[in-house]
């Protein structure tokens, strides 16, 4: 049985800092980078945070779930480190109905509101998302997580190797599965 889990959350929360050291956990992992998804595109990309934006975020998720499982049909625990909401899950769902043997797995990383955009402005990464209106405009979109409230991991208070054990340990637990996925 693979899995794949979906490290979530908003802008400075940590996903990549912790995906790349979480992955290496597994014997067999891919860290597929969301950006990397919306960066693919070369001509008439809309900057992802924009209500304009939908109908793009719509298919650059699409396709990041179907690799995402690809992978993990091939045996990879699949780390998918990317600002994916509860919004966009039903694409991850409709690959997991295809791949039923996979887990899916969503964990958001939610520090606090400041510790997030501090932690964001401080990205030195070309194309690194570093204003604030946009961060905090992220950072507001997961303080609701409705039926998935209880997959929030607050790391405000967290160093790299206290993140990358609380996710491990919610994996492990499969306390952040996403119930009926494959169903």
């Amino acid at each position: 049985m693979t899995d794949v889990i979906i490290l979530s959350g908003p802008p400075g929360a940590g996903k990549t800092t912790i995906a790349r050291p979480l992955a290496k956990q597994y014997p067999l992992a891919v860290h597929l980078h969301t950006d990397d998804f919306w960066r693919a595109i070369v001509s008439g990309a809309i900057a992802p945070y924009l209500p304009e934006a939908d109908s793009q975020n719509q298919t650059a998720v699409a396709v990041a779930a179907s690799a995402a499982f690809g992978f993990a049909a091939g045996g990879y625990t699949t780390i998918v480190d990317g600002v994916v909401g509860p919004w966009m899950l039903h694409h991850y769902r409709k690959c997991n109905r295809r791949c039923p043997a996979v887990t899916l797995h969503y964990v958001v990383l939610r520090p606090d509101r400041q510790t997030a955009l501090v932690r964001a402005q401080q990205r030195t990464a070309p194309g690194a998302l570093v204003d604030k209106g946009p961060i905090l405009e992220l950072w507001d979109q997961f303080t609701d997580l409705a039926p998935y409230a209880h997959h929030a991991i607050d790391t405000s208070d967290f160093d790299v190797d206290a993140s990358v054990a609380a996710v491990r340990t919610a994996i492990e637990r499969r306390t952040h599965t996403v119930v009926g996925a494959s169903q």
